[in-house]
């Protein structure tokens, strides 16, 4: 928990867009790899700081990764050049381009929110192509 609280102290609170800190992109490779192990509702993986993902929500992330037409890859080094986060009203918005088999760095992106608070979880909303 305390690593959660100091990692909320370091994400900018502006209209500006950031890099996603290094000290995030762990909880984000993790969620990633419980994703290409088929796990959308993140229930069969132990994911700290990470919410678990409702049905509905898990069934249409796994319809979009399916209708991208490519198998979702653990993430590459370079998708942080692109990913991104900002600041959204009360909570932060993060932006993770995924990799798949065929690109290191696909238009397909993950999107994930963060709750300023004690509990600091991730919290999957979607999986599109922006």
């Amino acid at each position: 928990m305390w690593h959660t609280i100091i990692v909320l102290f370091m994400l900018a609170q502006d209209d500006d867009e950031h890099p996603v800190p290094e000290e995030l992109r762990s909880r984000f490779q993790e969620l990633v790899k419980a994703l290409v192990a088929g796990d959308f509702q993140l229930s069969k993986h132990s994911l700290s700081g990470i919410a678990p993902i409702e049905a509905d929500t898990a069934r249409f992330i796994q319809g979009q990764i399916s209708a991208y037409g490519a198998t979702l890859a653990p993430l590459s080094d370079q998708v942080w050049d692109r990913s991104a986060y900002r600041w959204m009203d009360g909570h932060w918005e993060f932006l993770v381009d995924l990799s798949t088999d065929a690109e290191a760095v696909s238009d397909l992106a993950l999107h994930a929110k963060l709750f300023d608070g004690p509990s600091g979880r991730i919290e999957v909303w979607s999986v599109h192509v922006p």
